[in-house]
């Protein structure tokens, strides 16, 4: 297990309350040993007027997995990991149900990480390849 602490999915829902995950409908819907997956709805909160999914929503759920994921494999009492660099590559559209993604280390250092997170479709297929390199920083005082 990569994580600092074992984590379910009900350990991490608070992270999103009241933040962009309710508002396009991401849902964390399992934590492996090295992994974490989520998923989001194609409706008309995450699609671009043409009817398909919308790529900088793609990269909202990717961003956010990777995020979550980089968080739980550093002491956030004193560090915070924050994206750096996001790059996502939009495979096929996706016009309903569901897209759903999962998140795997590359690279875990003190001071960056890189996770991929690959989003497919309900049936498996491919919709967005994403690499995420988050920056590894001293918690903030506020």
């Amino acid at each position: 297990m990569i994580w600092k602490t074992k984590y379910s999915v009900e350990d991490l829902e608070p992270l999103g309350k009241g933040t962009i995950h309710d508002a396009l409908g991401i849902q964390l819907t399992s934590v492996g040993t090295d992994s974490i997956s989520g998923k989001m709805p194609v409706d008309e909160r995450t699609k671009q007027p043409a009817g398909i999914l919308h790529g900088g929503a793609s990269i909202v759920l990717a961003e956010s997995l990777g995020s979550i994921a980089s968080n739980l494999v550093i002491d956030t009492d004193k560090y915070l990991a924050v994206g750096q660099s996001v790059n996502a590559n939009h495979l096929r559209p996706a016009t309903a149900g569901f897209v759903h993604g999962t998140a795997k280390a590359v690279h875990i250092g003190k001071k960056t990480q890189v996770w991929d997170i690959e989003v497919v479709n309900d049936a498996g297929k491919k919709v967005c390849a994403c690499r995420l390199t988050t920056a590894v920083i001293h918690k903030p005082q506020f």
